[in-house]
């Protein structure tokens, strides 16, 4: 029983980490690039690396991770992985070396989300510690650092490499105390991730969760410029990120209450509903000051899609395919989905404005929300997920 509360505090450890590194890999990265001289166009096509790098990464590690004596050995490697790319990029400037630099991090970097969540919900099967008050340890972790980063960055932003380069490597170390959880391929019959793809439901749930979050890919690409085009500071904008970040903690104190109540398809479908809703206002209102309380809406929408479709994968994917399963999620979510938000995104920004894409982005949402809940009412779905 000790033991077993040992990894908890690891677990709540390493996720508390992990996504300080992507507080301060996230925000901070396209300020080092505008002061080391980049214009948006080299800045807009280095940031683009890292979801086309996700693309290829996600399936190969997945499956990697599916066949390892311990999928753990295949995190390690990730991390690992992640602190060598990392410290080496303030070696050069040239954009060449950049692009080089970030698809090696990106590579390593985007498969430790996943996999820890297939280690994670894998191991408290066995428990009674619920998935959602460990992630939120994701979310204080982001929150905290944002605000210690942005505090270091003022003074020395290079200095971004060698705290994300710490962070990761006291990762490193507590990822060898976490327990083992095996790769269930490992000296066993291989499983070709396609499989995934004979479970109809799953394929319905992440196209639904790619158009959602192709939605999300948007806000994430040009929210901060649209926001400063409103009269927002920098200043406001952290706190406009904050709030968003916080916000996520309501729905994780009570995700599996949720997701056990009222099940992951009408959990998604409402997280769907908040989004259009969202997107609408922000087409709307003109004043940054208002935009404040409205962020409090990210935490029904980000957070939800991550947490239900990783529940499910956990519940309803053979134990064979799990690691692979979490990581295609990954892909769709992270990867084409931001790929999509932002290129598209950004050429109907260049056509008719900012907020008139929010407009299309809400009557999008809505638009998916209506589709699938005739598709589900109507046989698409077959468990009770």
């Amino acid at each position: 029983m000790e033991e077993r509360n040992n990894y908890l505090y690891y677990f709540i450890s390493f996720y508390a980490l992990s996504y300080m590194v992507n507080a301060v890999y996230g925000t901070f990265m396209p300020v080092y690039l505008d002061h080391i001289g980049y214009g948006q166009t080299a800045i807009g096509t280095l940031l683009a690396l890292g979801p086309f790098i996700a693309m290829i990464a996600q399936p190969v590690w997945g499956i990697a991770g599916d066949r390892a004596k311990a999928k753990n050995i295949i995190l390690q490697t990730l991390l690992l992985g992640s602190a060598i790319s990392i410290i080496m990029y303030p070696l050069s400037e040239s954009f060449y070396y950049l692009v080089f630099i970030m698809a090696m991090y990106t590579f390593f970097q985007t498969s430790i989300g996943p996999l820890i969540d297939a280690i994670t919900l894998e191991y408290i099967e066995k428990t009674h510690w619920k998935f959602g008050l460990i992630r939120m340890a994701g979310t204080i972790g982001f929150a905290v650092m944002s605000v210690v980063a942005g505090a270091i960055a003022k003074r020395y932003i290079s200095a971004i490499f060698v705290l994300c380069f710490a962070v990761i490597i006291l990762n490193f170390i507590i990822s060898f105390f976490l327990p083992k959880v095996k790769g269930y391929q490992f000296n066993a019959p291989k499983v070709a991730i396609w499989e995934l793809f004979k479970n109809r439901e799953l394929v319905l749930l992440m196209i639904f969760n790619l158009v959602i979050q192709t939605t999300l890919g948007f806000y994430y690409a040009f929210f901060p410029i649209y926001f400063r085009s409103m009269g927002g500071d920098n200043a406001l904008l952290g706190w406009a990120m904050f709030i968003s970040a916080m916000s996520e903690i309501p729905f994780l104190l009570f995700a599996d209450k949720i997701l056990n109540k009222i099940g992951v398809y009408y959990t998604l479908l409402g997280s769907g509903v908040v989004a259009a809703v969202r997107w609408l206002i922000l087409h709307f209102v003109t004043n940054p000051y208002v935009v404040l309380p409205l962020q409090a809406l990210h935490g029904l929408i980000f957070i939800v899609l991550s947490i239900a479709l990783a529940t499910y994968i956990n519940r309803e994917v053979p134990k064979a395919l799990r690691a692979s399963g979490q990581t295609m999620n990954g892909l769709i979510g992270m990867g084409l989905s931001r790929i999509i938000g932002s290129m598209l995104g950004g050429a109907l920004s260049d056509m008719v404005g900012i907020r008139q894409v929010f407009l299309y982005s809400s009557l999008l949402a809505f638009a998916t929300v209506a589709a699938f809940g005739f598709i589900f009412a109507n046989g698409g779905r077959h468990s009770q997920a």
